[in-house]
């Protein structure tokens, strides 16, 4: 087994077990396990930032991947998109200190990692010509961390239908006292999605110049960059609903997970279907 397959299993472990220690939370006072979770958390991401810069120096051994960024596999791909997960929430958990929100949001960065532990080819090869650009160190890795916004707004989104549920319920349990108002997270969902759109926007753009350099053309119409655009779509509206319509709570919560819905086959379902970005799958 390789240094970098040591090293992410051991931070699987680790999201593992502050994935189960935020579950645990949702149904205990016990602050220690908030405080722990975060912990274990942290020591994951360490070893999950080793396992990535070994994979990088060996990339990078390789004479036509030099000062490329190793993201051109579903095994890159998928360990940076659960790295952004985890950054993104400990970003919000250090401007909200909503612990409890973690068994909503790290079960994400543990089926990544995961994913990539059991289903992913690790195996480095050298980039093809059309990938032999700097727009890969800067197009995907932008789009994946705004993936990565999106995954943490749509667990926030599930600790509202939660937290509505328990509202409306004759027999709310605890957790409706210890999950954070309604209000509290539509408000933090729509800050997230609105930080999150303009990455993407971004992101989309960078890759309409990519494509015009290497192909001639700024937008074709292929099946990743479409679905990149319904989900800008998706999020656009969301956003419109929200300021010109005032849209709160559940509904806009369900615009949002379907915005969701699309980022994730995005990335995973288009591959299979774009010939010219299904090199995450092996067709391109």
């Amino acid at each position: 087994m390789t240094i970098q397959m040591v090293l992410i299993k051991l931070a699987l472990a680790f999201y593992v077990g502050a994935t189960a220690l935020a579950v645990a939370f949702l149904f205990s006072r016990e602050e220690k396990l908030s405080l722990w979770m975060l912990r274990l958390l942290g020591i994951g991401v360490l070893f999950h930032l080793g396992s990535f810069g070994v994979r990088q120096y060996l990339f990078w051994q390789i004479p036509e991947n030099r000062w490329f960024f190793s993201i051109n596999s579903f095994f890159g791909a998928l360990s940076y998109l659960a790295l952004a997960v985890t950054a993104t929430f400990f970003i919000v958990e250090r401007e909200h200190r909503l612990g409890i929100l973690g068994a909503f949001v790290l079960p994400w960065a543990t089926i990544g990692v995961g994913s990539a532990v059991i289903f992913a080819d690790p195996k480095l090869e050298g980039l093809v010509p059309a990938l032999q650009s700097y727009w890969i160190n800067i197009h995907p890795i932008v789009l994946m961390t705004a993936y990565a916004m999106f995954a943490n707004a749509f667990g926030v989104g599930v600790a509202l239908l939660v937290q509505e549920h328990q509202i409306k319920s004759r027999k709310p349990t605890e957790l409706c006292y210890r999950l954070p108002s309604i209000e509290e997270l539509d408000t933090l969902n729509y800050k997230i999605i609105v930080a999150a759109f303009p990455v993407l926007t971004v992101g989309i753009i960078m890759g309409g110049i990519w494509a015009y350099n290497a192909w001639g053309r700024f937008w074709g119409w292929d099946a990743k960059e479409t679905w990149a655009l319904i989900t800008a779509l998706i999020y656009a509206g969301y956003l419109h609903m929200r300021f010109v319509k005032g849209l709160r709570g559940r509904k806009a919560v369900y615009v949002s997970m379907l915005g969701f819905a699309s980022v994730v086959f995005t990335f995973l379902g288009v591959n299979y279907l774009s010939q010219l970005h299904g090199y995450l799958s092996g067709r391109g």
